[in-house]
């Protein structure tokens, strides 16, 4: 039974260094973390592309935020 989980275990790592490999070669800028976590989402019936949009909105909100921190700070 320990053969059968680690070996699952080994196919979970192996799919996911996968999914990063693609996640590096389409520029997505996320890491393993982040990945797993839109993994996860997705497994538990997140849309996909709805999720896309909330991480390419969040991105947008975030580097919004980091430009005006950066025009009030040499300001």
């Amino acid at each position: 039974m320990a053969s059968a989980a680690s070996t699952n275990m080994n196919a979970v790592r192996e799919t996911m260094d996968v999914l990063l490999e693609i996640s590096r070669l389409l520029n997505t800028g996320l890491d393993m973390e982040s990945l797993s976590i839109c993994v996860r989402l997705c497994e538990q019936g997140i849309n996909p592309e709805a999720l896309s949009s909330v991480i390419k909105e969040l991105r947008r909100a975030s580097d919004t935020l980091k430009a005006s921190e950066n025009s009030t700070s040499q300001g």
